[in-house]
């Protein structure tokens, strides 16, 4: 593996750009071998490109430096300049194609559920009144009406204990027997001696 290394160039042997990259400018055995005169030349060429990157990176650090002079004397803000990016952003958004397919899809989708639930809806509504139309909850209506008839204040004076069994006989005519009430047990403490 080591003798792999030695012909791939290492992240850490890549010289910079800058001035240090024209001094430590080697000559590869793979690249043909280039004359002084060419090398010279070569050299030449690279300065002129870094003063040049140099002069554009100051240029455009003045120009970045008269962009903020003049928003900030126009009142723009980098909170203004955020919202107008974000309601220029989502203008694009919402005219782009695939925004209008799935804003649409999801128009239909949502007609669709609504006509669905609609149609439920009145299939449970149908079903409950059927349900409430059947011999069995029919008679289950009546005793609980009979229920709540008895035990109004207005149609019984009795306790609740004789509306309970007069209702689980069913038979209102029957008359219901009071049981005596119980009397409490006197406790040692209380007995007399």
């Amino acid at each position: 593996m080591e003798q792999a290394d030695q012909g791939a160039v290492r992240p850490d042997s890549i010289p910079e750009v800058g001035e240090d990259a024209v001094t430590s400018v080697t000559v590869s055995p793979s690249i043909p071998t280039l004359t002084e005169e060419e090398q010279e030349e070569l050299r030449g060429e690279l300065l002129k490109v870094e003063d040049e990157i140099l002069t554009l990176s100051q240029v455009l650090a003045a120009k970045e430096k008269q962009v903020a002079d003049i928003k900030r004397k126009l009142g723009i803000t980098p909170l203004n300049e955020l919202k107008q990016n974000i309601s220029k952003s989502w203008q694009e958004v919402t005219t782009s194609t695939a925004y209008k397919k799935t804003s649409e899809g999801l128009s239909v989708a949502g007609q669709k559920a609504t006509a669905a639930f609609t149609s439920m809806g009145s299939a449970i509504s149908r079903k409950f009144e059927d349900v409430r139309n059947t011999p069995t909850f029919k008679s289950f209506e009546e005793k609980v009406e009979t229920l709540k008839v008895k035990m109004s204040p207005t149609a019984s004076q009795g306790d609740f204990g004789d509306v309970l069994t007069s209702t689980a006989t069913s038979d209102p005519s029957v008359p219901v027997e009071k049981q005596p009430e119980a009397t409490p047990i006197a406790t040692q403490e209380e007995q007399p001696h």
